[in-house]
């Protein structure tokens, strides 16, 4: 099959058959999308659907391109994720982007969900309690950047020891360690969301060597780039790559 071809098949399986009323008023601009994006970046690399619907949900959430969201949960919903998988993905974005970006697409999500007759809410996910968020967090925290965690909460100074000890709690104790997803997973969405953001070159190239130790290859992670490419953007997506590139060089 051509791209044509191809997109009109993808299409299909993520949205069903029939013509868009978007396709209708711009049909040469939703051609030009279609094709691209469900053409060629969903054929490129070593992703599967799930994987890519899951990218895809992050970083129209880290954008807050909710009419889309939503189209894309129902997407998600029909290539198999389940409603527990997509919830975990929307939340994974909470540290990178903030509660309140977090609290629109949930609504959104949710929508989605109640218009399927999805029950609510959802079954939880919590692995952690008061008294243990700290070390699960900080052990997850080591387990993909490894002991320069230690480190870094040893040299911070003592007015700024409360962000990292939050940093172990909240975003590795409160997110990551929940059920859902897996860690490799987690760890390619986190990759994706501060790509989308944009001005976080460092983050980039410290969640690449996390997502390497967590056993994420470059192929990998070009691919999950190439695939925000047209929710992002080419600068982005440029910038992004060369982070990876600098801390993963060609051999």
């Amino acid at each position: 099959m051509d791209r044509i071809e191809k997109s009109k098949e993808k299409f299909n399986q993520l949205f069903g058959a029939g013509v868009t009323a978007a396709h209708a008023i711009d049909p040469d601009f939703q051609d030009i999308l279609n094709h691209i994006i469900f053409g060629e970046v969903f054929y490129q690399g070593n992703l599967d659907d799930k994987q890519r619907e899951l990218i895809t949900l992050v970083v129209l959430v880290t954008n807050q391109t909710l009419p889309q969201l939503k189209e894309h949960v129902s997407a998600a919903l029909n290539v198999g994720l389940t409603p527990v998988e997509i919830k975990e993905a929307v939340y994974q974005c909470t540290p990178y982007i903030g509660f309140p970006k977090t609290l629109n697409a949930t609504n959104e999500v949710n929508e989605v969900f109640k218009a399927k007759n999805i029950a609510l809410p959802i079954e939880s996910q919590k692995t952690i309690d008061e008294d243990n968020r700290f070390q699960k967090g900080l052990a997850t925290q080591v387990e993909i950047f490894g002991d320069v965690i230690k480190k870094m909460q040893e040299s911070a100074p003592s007015n700024q020891k409360h962000i990292q000890e939050h940093l172990s709690t909240f975003c590795f104790g409160d997110f990551y360690t929940r059920g859902g997803l897996d860690l490799k997973t987690r760890e390619l969405l986190t990759i994706c969301i501060v790509s989308a953001l944009g001005g976080t070159e460092s983050q980039i190239k410290a969640h690449v060597h996390g997502n390497k130790n967590v056993g994420n290859d470059k192929e990998t992670l070009i691919t999950a780039i190439t695939h925000c490419l047209p929710y992002m953007g080419f600068p982005r997506t440029l910038n992004a790559l060369a982070c990876v590139n600098e801390i993963i060089p060609e051999n």
